[in-house]
């Protein structure tokens, strides 16, 4: 009879080895290369004709990789491996017909094959589960001298080595593909966004010119012109038009980032210029300073830096102290693989607590300065398209840096292209 008490195990035992083998996903499969020459070296460094990668499950043994035969199939009571599954030392039988675990078995007594030597070392996972056993055997019993058994141990856990390649190269198969479809999903989500925005805002553009051109008729009649209450109404129609307009452009702007992102390598110091030359008037007129360390060099879209630079610049002057001249500085420091560029002033500050807030759409703090809650949003979408970060930190004295961070380029290519 076969030794039942030995093929007896725990539920949490047997429910692991199970859970083990659907991670590996090798039942029932092509060995592989890997695993075909792991066997064929065991045979050979046990001198044997004979050996096999033997997983058990709860009612099968199941060969995965032989040498000397084909792979196949058994009821796992009738396995020799089973029979000795949860040893965590090597098993060597010099003849199996004298040992009392495998002298009935039918690997031995001719039933299904005539095995006298057996030997046999655990496959243990990582977590140790023992999933089965490389196992050499021979029809002639023999011996394994200490080298071939510590052999024989070396291939059973480099065997276990294949599987968890395996598996996490499944594994990164799997990320990657998600992280493809959700950078698909994202790319479609944001031409489709970009291209609702522009249809809305092509409505509300059309009807909004006419109101302004028609506001601004009104404002020329004289009917309005001799009256001081009239005129008043007209000209706060008119604003507030021209207001709905920016704010409908800057809605745009938000909706199209990320939808159609041009790298280049860009230098941010001409970029800048480019912002301090389009906001000269405004920086005369309240009398700003600005001052300008060394810029980087970045692969960016430089249509879209011009955007942030704008839009941070701009944040500096509009939110200045009464009666306190805006003192802008603008830096860059190297932070490992990106870039970190800074924007300084001497503003009213940001309170702590909005800090994170003020980069949501439609997010406006109490301030005295009437904001539409849409560019630091914009901002944010820019410097993320890019792979970048951005955030708030705080000083010692008024005032607010704001500070994104880039990636820079990449010098090993800097160099095949120089």
């Amino acid at each position: 009879m076969t030794n039942r008490t030995a093929l007896e195990e725990n539920p949490d035992q047997a429910q692991r080895r199970d859970d083990a083998l659907w991670r590996y996903d090798v039942l029932g499969r092509a060995p592989g290369r890997e695993l075909q020459a792991l066997v064929d070296i065991a045979a050979q460094l046990c001198a044997v004709p004979t050996a096999a990668i033997n997983l058990i499950t709860p009612t099968e043994q199941q060969q995965i990789a032989t040498t000397g035969f084909e792979p196949s199939i058994c009821a796992r009571e009738d396995s020799m491996c089973a029979a000795v599954l949860e040893h965590t030392d090597p098993v060597v039988v010099p003849n199996a017909s004298l040992d009392d675990r495998f002298r009935e078995n039918p690997f031995v007594t001719g039933i299904l094959g005539d095995v006298r030597f057996y030997a046999s070392a655990p496959l243990t996972t990582p977590e140790g589960v023992i999933i089965g056993r490389l196992c050499v055997f021979d029809s002639t019993p023999r011996e394994l001298d200490q080298a071939q058994e510590h052999a024989l141990v070396a291939i059973a856990e480099r065997v276990v080595d294949v599987l968890e390649l395996r598996l996490r190269s499944r594994e990164l198969e799997d990320s990657l593909a998600a992280l493809t479809q959700a950078r698909d999903e994202l790319h479609r989500s944001n031409e489709a966004l970009s291209v609702f925005a522009g249809q809305v805002s092509h409505d509300l553009r059309t009807p909004l010119t006419a109101i302004m051109a028609s506001t601004e008729m009104l404002g020329q009649q004289p009917a309005v012109v001799g009256d001081q209450w009239s005129e008043r109404l007209v000209a706060t129609a008119f604003r507030s038009a021209t207001r709905m307009a920016g704010m409908i452009e800057q809605i745009l702007a938000h909706a199209r980032v990320g939808a159609d992102l041009r790298k280049a390598p860009t230098d941010l110091r001409q970029v800048l210029d480019s912002v301090l030359e389009d906001l000269e008037p405004t920086l005369s007129a309240r009398r700003a300073t600005v001052e300008v360390g060394d810029l980087p060099t970045l692969p960016s879209d430089a249509q879209q830096l011009y955007s942030v630079l704008l839009n941070l610049v701009s944040n500096a002057v509009k939110y200045a102290r009464p009666g306190v001249p805006p003192a802008i500085g603008i830096a860059a420091e190297r932070a490992g693989r990106a870039w970190r560029i800074s924007v300084r002033d001497n503003g009213i500050g940001i309170a702590p607590a909005d800090r994170e807030r003020v980069f949501e759409l439609f997010r406006r703090v109490e301030t005295s300065v009437d904001g539409s809650g849409i560019g630091l949003a914009t901002v944010k979408r820019i410097i993320e398209a890019h792979g970048g970060s951005i955030g708030i930190g705080s000083l010692d004295e008024p005032g607010t840096v704001v500070w994104f961070e880039l990636p820079a380029a990449d010098e090993r290519v800097s160099q095949r292209q120089a």
